[in-house]
């Protein structure tokens, strides 16, 4: 699990629930802080309008408004969706010092934030795909 796995949540799943509704690297990325290698994620380069959910728990993290390409090969985001939607961790893992991303309300791993987005927040949340299901939004 995340950094934060001592923290309970209000939503909580079994382990064979979670590997029987998730794919291999889905469960690797959220319930081990994996990170799916850059520029492969189904979400890195999409342009579709919608909401951006945990694949964990459902929960709206992101939307489309605030995605944009960073270059990194991650789906990036200049804000969540509320700022009560993630929690934020420091992660000294691989001899860096960064900012883990998790969901509030399942505890997933999502990816990391890093100060150098664009305005108005100037963060980039830079999330694995593997973390996310896009819901398209009904705009045409």
């Amino acid at each position: 699990m995340s950094a934060s796995s001592d923290k309970t949540y209000s939503k909580t799943f079994s382990e064979a629930e979670l590997r029987e509704r998730l794919s291999a690297e889905q469960y690797e990325v959220t319930q081990n802080s994996g990170t799916e290698r850059a520029f492969t994620g189904v979400y890195h380069d999409t342009k579709d309008a919608g909401t951006y959910r945990c694949v964990v728990c459902d929960e709206p993290l992101f939307t489309s408004d605030t995605k944009y390409d960073s270059g990194s090969g991650w789906p990036s985001f200049w804000k969540p969706i509320a700022e009560d939607k993630v929690e934020t961790i420091e992660d000294r893992s691989y001899g860096m010092v960064r900012t883990e991303v998790t969901c509030s309300t399942c505890g997933a791993h999502l990816g990391h934030v890093f100060p150098d987005g664009p305005q108005p927040t100037g963060d980039r949340y830079c999330m694995n795909s593997a973390s996310l299901r896009l819901e398209p939004s009904d705009v045409e």
